[in-house]
C-alpha cells in the first residue's frame, strides 16, 4: 500500500482545514487507517484512526475529541482528517499510515509501530 496525503497548509487559530490521504492498491478497504502528527522536537503522536471497511468505528487522542473527525471513502482510497477550531498546538506534519488486518486482535493502536505503511506527512502551521 502506497500513501499520499495532501491538505496541509497555513490557517489562523480558529479555522479548519481537510486533510487527504490516498491510498494504491485494491485492498484500501482491508486496512484500519489511522493519522498521527510531529511537532518540531516532540514525537510522533497518534491522533485519530478508523476502522478497516465501512470505517464504522473511530477513536481519538483526547487533544483533538470533538475538533477533529476522521473518515474514509473506499470507492476513492482515501480517508480524511476534517480539523476544526484549530490552535497553535496543532501545528506539525501530519502523516497517514495504515495498519494490516494481521496486526492484533483490536482494530486500533495509538502507536505508531503497530502501522505497517506511511504516507510522506503533510505540513499544517497554526498562526495565532
Amino acid at each position: 500500500v502506497q500513501l499520499q496525503a495532501s491538505g496541509g497548509g497555513l490557517v489562523q487559530a480558529g479555522g479548519s482545514l481537510r486533510l487527504s490521504c490516498a491510498a494504491s492498491g485494491r485492498t484500501f478497504s482491508r486496512y484500519a487507517m489511522g493519522w498521527f502528527r510531529q511537532a518540531p522536537g516532540k514525537e510522533r503522536e497518534f491522533v485519530a484512526a478508523i476502522s478497516w471497511s465501512t470505517g464504522s468505528s473511530t477513536h481519538y487522542d483526547d487533544s483533538v475529541k470533538g475538533r477533529f473527525t476522521i473518515s474514509r471513502d473506499n470507492a476513492k482510497n482515501t480517508v480524511y482528517l476534517q480539523m476544526n477550531s484549530l490552535k497553535p498546538e496543532d501545528t506539525a506534519v501530519y502523516y497517514c499510515a495504515a495498519r494490516s488486518p494481521t496486526r492484533g486482535s483490536s482494530w486500533y493502536s495509538t502507536s505508531k509501530r503497530e502501522y505497517d505503511y506511511w504516507g510522506q506527512g503533510t505540513l499544517v502551521t497554526v498562526s495565532s
